[in-house]
């Protein structure tokens, strides 16, 4: 093992992890405090989009836990953090969700792949229609809308901000995983897949790949390189183009 190496990786996980955690909170707790009806609509638009974003955040963080890349120097730290992620996305179980993303990666676009629903057609709505069936259960359901009543009802949150801050960036940032991380990564080429990794890349610039979805477009790269956190997929996607 480079000690070094993990050492470092370690330290700027943890740090990315902690300081995506802490700014979804930071934000949520803000704009869930706004006035919505009286602010102005290019506020709430940048707040949704924002949150959206923090949003995505904390499954690419559950995600890199559940290939322990977050913290590979302690592996309790790493699930830690991967659990709190994923608790705070969708009352996702960790360890099932990290069982169904080693079948995505030892499968992935077949029948035994539990995020590939599109029926051989490739069809956006319904694969992501069953998408979503595979990893929402009734318990999710049920436990955030006991959140959802709590925060209304004791914490005293407005309809308003519960819908538009919350509610709408957290189903939005499905769709921004979804349609980055899975539907196009993942889509059959009209000429096939090149390997058996079955996954394709975008051309993004190391910039607008962040802001897609914390490059997560660069999916043949993570898919040939598990051990590669999030943060570093650039640096590999440019040293697998040379």
């Amino acid at each position: 093992m480079n000690r070094p190496h993990t050492t470092r990786n370690s330290v700027v996980g943890v740090v990315a992890a902690v300081g995506l955690l802490s700014a979804w909170t930071a934000h949520l707790i803000w704009i869930l405090g706004w006035d919505v009806p009286a602010t102005s609509p290019l506020w709430i638009a940048g707040a949704v989009m924002v949150q959206t974003f923090l949003h995505t955040g904390l499954f690419i963080t559950g995600h890199d836990a559940m290939h322990g890349t977050v913290c590979p120097a302690d592996s309790r730290v790493n699930d830690a953090l991967g659990w709190a992620a994923i608790k705070l996305y969708a009352l996702f179980d960790y360890d099932t969700l990290r069982r169904k993303h080693w079948d995505h990666h030892d499968d992935p676009v077949t029948e035994d792949d539990p995020d590939f629903h599109d029926g051989g057609a490739d069809r956006f709505w319904p694969w992501y229609a069953g998408f979503l069936r595979e990893y929402m259960g009734i318990w999710q359901f049920i436990g955030m809308a006991v959140a959802f009543n709590i925060l209304h009802h004791l914490a005293g949150v407005s309809l308003w901000n519960l819908n538009l801050l919350w509610v709408a960036p957290s189903l939005l940032s499905t769709l921004q995983l979804f349609y980055f991380g899975t539907y196009l990564p993942h889509r059959r080429p009209e000429d096939g897949f090149d390997d058996a990794h079955h996954a394709t890349t975008n051309d993004f610039s190391p910039w607008l790949s962040f802001l897609t979805c914390y490059h997560f477009g660069y999916h043949w790269e993570h898919h040939a390189h598990p051990e590669t956190p999030w943060w570093k997929l650039p640096r590999r996607r440019a040293r697998e183009s040379d």
